[in-house]
């Protein structure tokens, strides 16, 4: 014998005059008492709610009801509206049991050229985030020009798998830039030192300064003083994607660098020079006496 279903109403709590109002609010509170995701153990309350509610709140399907009962000739339009009841009651819980697989990092490191002009790097990650070894899934992850350090590039679905025919996660690459021992980055503009020696400095000269793109020359104007900085256009970082895309400069810093030895000819072209500009020069220090001439001025003494 099949079972019989309990009174509407009273699965509401409200009498069989209750209005819309009444009915609706008391739909709310049971509701939010007995939602599974607040009260598992409440689910069965909580369906039998939702069929009271999806009959009494349709003023027509109320009528019908109250005319021949749950289980009473005539009832039979409440055959769709329990079944989309128990339609929404299976989405809820088919969305509890699926989970979204977690996020994943991976942490990639690029040459300093690399993360300037872009690349494309084969990663593998460990299936299981959480073991020592194991298998791994590789990926091909491509950089674009002008990737800073701690960019993340996120590739969307190549997370951790998702449970019950969940989504899966994402992975977050995180990018590190390896230092440069002649360049830093600043915004678009590469930057570096260049040595140049006095006389370069003094007179003027052609050089070559190592840029990313290899080598370039550079105009050193006479006079040149140690710090001066020259900007070397277009040969920074790209601004943007494609060959074509702008680019920031190169700043070349430049150090006199003042010599540490002399030859004997050096030094006397140095003194000229300085006593042109009428500079005194430092003598240069005595040699050290002999034996004999150290005695001999003893006794001259």
């Amino acid at each position: 014998m099949a079972k019989r279903r309990r009174d509407f109403y009273e699965v509401l709590g409200v009498s069989k005059t209750a209005d819309e109002a009444e009915i609706k609010r008391a739909y709310r509170d049971l509701a939010r008492r007995f939602h599974p995701d607040l009260n598992p153990a409440g689910a069965e309350q909580f369906k039998d709610i939702n069929e009271a509610y999806a009959i009494l709140s349709d003023p027509r399907e109320r009528a019908r009801y109250d005319r021949f009962g749950a289980d009473g000739d005539g009832a039979g339009g409440f055959g769709s509206v329990v079944d989309a009841v128990e339609d929404v009651l299976a989405g809820l819980r088919k969305r509890r049991t699926r989970q979204r697989g977690r996020d994943l990092r991976y942490t990639l490191e690029v040459s300093f050229e690399e993360a300037v002009f872009g690349c494309t790097k084969t990663i593998a990650v460990p299936v299981d985030p959480g073991a020592s070894a194991g298998p791994t899934r590789e990926f091909s992850v491509a950089i674009p020009a002008g990737t800073k350090e701690g960019g993340i590039k996120v590739m969307s679905g190549d997370g951790e798998p998702g449970k019950g025919g969940g989504p899966a996660g994402d992975l977050h690459v995180i990018v590190r830039v390896k230092p440069h021992a002649s360049f830093r980055r600043e915004g678009h503009d590469i930057l570096s030192d260049v040595a140049i020696t006095m006389p370069q400095a003094a007179l003027g000269a052609v050089i070559e300064v190592a840029t990313v793109d290899g080598p370039v020359k550079m105009r050193i104007p006479e006079g040149t003083a140690s710090g001066a900085v020259f900007r070397l256009r277009g040969r920074g970082v790209p601004r943007g994607p494609g060959d074509k895309a702008a680019r920031g400069d190169h700043l070349a810093k430049v150090a006199v660098v003042t010599p540490q030895a002399l030859t004997p000819r050096q030094r006397e072209l140095f003194e000229e020079l300085a006593k042109s500009f009428g500079a005194e020069v430092a003598t240069r220090p005595t040699e050290r006496k002999g034996l004999i001439d150290r005695m001999r001025d003893l006794l001259d003494g």
